[in-house]
Formats: structure tokens, sequence, C-alpha cells
């Protein structure tokens, strides 16, 4: 979706449901004639008028605070007008009714999910990690979500991703004098220190790169999966983690059928926890969907908890449970009901890992991946508090370490783009002045990789994405 944005729109910009006050925004080129339409008071711009807002016979809808801004004062860059009526479902319908009517003459329309934003975006107000920020503070689910999505809003983010881009676009402009003017037969690496320069600027960009995988677990959090045999107590261990009783917890055997999702906060980074059905061999036609649906979700978890019960030993069912689970998501195994079990000497009640299955290349290096062994009970909290440690281990946070910003997938591909032509420039780098051309190719590439950040270099289908997902209204 790419905004007509010669065409005015308007649109509800309060969520849904009742509240005390509810806002109709209606944002375009020019809206002097759709003002002087609803009103029959000139309005001063940034200033509060108390009016009626009547229907098209002149009779009453409600009454309310209309604000005009003229652009390129308002959030859109164009003109803005708002009117703050009573937050009634009903009432604002007819209010926006009564926008669209009397701005049939110049073709206001109905926004499309996101466009004001968009415009905001497409008038400079805004770039597009910007943009994206407005849509993650209002999806925060927690404080600390909702502080780093102000500090993106307010331009942290872009603040860093400009400085670093300014570096790369210094460093390219130099290295495209030289191959300009080869007849200066100048040794470029040295004579500009660009083998130095090109190292800070890795070194800056793996330490923004780090802050932006933060800010990402903190915006989207960590998708776990109970996974084990029907029994095990894989739902008390969902009450247990939620603090409350999510999920319905008997002695039978296959009591949960179908996955239970629910969302806790750890340390302010959202955990995503799903309770499923248990794994066995059943003719059970809707158990049977149900461990189906189980399988489903392990094959998309961030990470697997793999639980048994602490009493019983390993055998046929668990191993193959084992060997299913993909490699590429982390596995804890863990043990519950030590309570009721003697847990032996050589497996004590804490986590123990072998480092030999740590692979620094996996995306969650120094994360074991099926060796580890936790020792839990979910109906007394021992060492629950391990376990919560080592999902934020496997999320990859540092507590108290708190990103100064939110990021989103993107922006970490994006960077990790960054890192990989500037690596294969450096290496370049080694082959002194005989590649400059190639080096200042993957400078070009680095460059727009980067801009692809804050909008400078983006595809009209990936901005068409971006915007659809945000609510209408803004």
């Amino acid at each position: 979706m790419i905004a007509r944005t010669n065409e005015p729109i308007a649109a509800i910009a309060t969520a849904p449901g009742k509240g005390g006050i509810g806002v109709v925004r209606i944002s375009g080129p020019d809206l002097d004639g759709i003002a002087a339409e609803l009103f029959n008071v000139p309005l001063k711009p940034r200033h509060a008028h108390y009016l009626p807002f009547d229907d098209a016979q002149g009779r009453a809808i409600d009454a309310g605070i209309v604000l005009y801004f003229k652009a390129p004062h308002s959030y859109t860059g164009e003109d803005v007008l708002e009117l703050q009526g009573h937050g009634g479902p009903a009432v604002l319908r007819r209010i926006l009714a009564r926008c669209l009517e009397a701005g049939q003459r110049w073709g206001l329309r109905h926004a499309e999910p996101g466009e004001f934003t968009q415009r905001a975006f497409l008038n400079d107000r805004l770039d597009l990690a910007q943009a994206e920020a407005v849509a993650d503070l209002i999806e925060a689910s927690s404080e600390a979500a909702a502080r780093s999505a102000m500090a993106s809003l307010s331009g942290a983010f872009s603040e860093e991703i400009t400085a670093l881009n300014q570096r790369i676009i210094h460093l390219r402009m130099l290295v495209e004098a030289t191959l300009d003017f080869p007849e200066e037969e100048i040794d470029f690496l040295e004579k500009y220190q660009a083998r130095p320069t090109l190292d800070a600027i890795i070194a800056d960009l793996q330490a923004i790169r780090i802050k932006a995988r933060q800010g990402m677990i903190l915006r989207q959090g960590l998708h776990v999966v109970l996974a084990g045999r029907p029994n095990v107590g894989k739902s008390s261990l969902l009450n247990a983690l939620a603090g409350d009783d999510i999920a319905i917890v008997t002695d039978i055997a296959g009591t949960t059928r179908d996955r239970v999702i629910q969302q806790i906060h750890l340390d302010g980074v959202p955990i995503h926890i799903v309770d499923t059905a248990g794994l066995r061999d059943t003719t059970d036609k809707v158990e049977s969907i149900g461990i189906a649906r189980t399988w489903a979700e392990i094959e998309r978890a961030d990470a697997v908890i793999h639980l048994q019960d602490a009493r019983e030993p390993s055998d046929e069912l668990e191993q193959e449970i084992a060997r299913r689970i993909p490699s590429r998501a982390p596995v804890l195994k863990v043990f519950n009901k030590v309570d009721l079990a003697s847990v032996p000497e050589q497996a004590p009640a804490n986590a123990h890992r072998d480092e030999s299955r740590c692979d620094a290349s996996d995306s969650h290096a120094d994360i074991p991946l099926a060796d580890e062994k936790l020792y839990i009970s979910a109906k007394t909290g021992h060492n629950l508090d391990i376990l919560r440690q080592r999902l934020l281990d496997i999320a990859g946070w540092s507590p108290g370490a708190e990103s100064p910003w939110l990021a989103r997938e993107r922006h970490v591909r994006a960077l990790e783009a960054v890192e990989e032509h500037l690596a294969v420039a450096r290496n370049y780098a080694e082959l002194d002045d005989q590649v400059l051309d190639l080096f200042a190719e993957e400078l070009r590439l680095a460059h727009e990789a980067l801009g692809a950040i804050t909008g400078q270099f983006t595809s009209d289908d990936l901005l068409g994405e971006i915007f659809s997902s945000f609510c209408i209204g803004k």
C-alpha cells in the first residue's frame, strides 16, 4: 500500500470500544475547505475550539474540541484537523461519516492502516525507524519496551545509524575520488588510514548490532514451547511461571488437548509460553490433532523445554521426542516433580551443561542445545528462578542491560548485511590498492544496507508491508 498523498484522508484515531474521549483525525494537502464545510467559524491554527459537531441538516451529533494544525507543523506534515468528542463507538462513527460527507468535494476518503504515519514518513517528519517505533510504542507490552520504543521514536536509534553511515560515506568519498583521479598515484589505503578507519567502523557496528538484538528481543520476546509426554507437569509449569491457574491440571493423562499460550515478562522481556498436548501414540482422533499441533508449535519455537518426570527413567518415547525436536532450537531438558522423587547424586538439583555442545557459529552462541539438565518442582517452585534465568540466557538478554531503543528483525538483518559487506571490504584492503574498485563497491553496498533501516534506500513493497501492519487512524 503506497499512499495517494494528493487525497485527504480521515479515520477514527482512538482505539475501538468505549472511552471518555474519542478522536477523529483528518489529514490532507489543504483542509481549509473541509473545515469551513464542517464549522461556521474560522479555525485558528494550534488553538483549541469548543464547537458543536452537527450533521448536514444542522442536527447535533456531539460537541467537543477542534484542533487545526497547518502544514508543515503537524504529525503528517500536511494540514491536520482533529475532532475530539465523546468516546462512544456510535458517536465516533457518526462524526466520521459527517466528515467524509463534508469532504466529498475534495476527495476525502477513509484512511488505510498506518497511512497517517506513512505520510509523516513521506513528508520527512519521521524516518522509517521512527515510524516503526510509533507502532511499537502502541503495542509495547511492558514498561521497558515502552521506554525503548519512545527512545526509538525520539530518534536515538536513527542517530546512531546516521552517524555510522556518515563515516562510511566519508570513506566512500575518499576512495571514489582516488578512482576518479588515478594519475595521482597515491597509496590510498596508507594516505587516508583506510584500514584502521574501517576497523573502527566495524567495531562500532558490532556494538550497535548487539544493542539492536537486545531491542529486538525486548520487542518481540521469546516463543517457548513446553513439550513432553502426558502428565509430566507441563500445565503445572505453565501455571507456575504465569503465577496463575491458566491451564487445567489433573492426574488424567491427555487432559491438555490443544495449545494454551500465556505471555509472561522476565526482566521486562516478553516470554510467550506455549503449553501443548502430551506426546504419545494414541488412537484418539481429537488427541491426535492436538499432538500434530504440538509438533507444529515445536517447529516454530525459539526454544523448547523438554519436560520429563524426574521419577521416571528415560525410555524410547522420551528419546524419540528428543530426536524429533529441531536442532536449530535451543532445548532445555527439565525434570519436574523432584519434590516426589529422590534425585540421584550424579544429577544434582541444579542446571548442568555439556560445554562441548556449544557452537559459536550458532545464533544462540554459548547456549547449550540438548545436554543441559535442570531439576525442578512446578508445585513447590524449586529451581524455577534458575529456569527463568536460563530462558533469558537463551534469549540473549543481559539483565540490567536494557536496550536503549527497540529494533525489529529487519533492522538486525540489515546490520548483519552491513557487517558482511564491510568484512569483505576489509579483505580487499589487505590487497593494497589493486582492488580499490571492489573495495568501493562493498562500501556502497554497506551504505545502502544501512540506509534501508531509516528508509533512505527502501522498496515500495517493503513500505507497504510495514505500514499495513499499523492500526487504522495511526
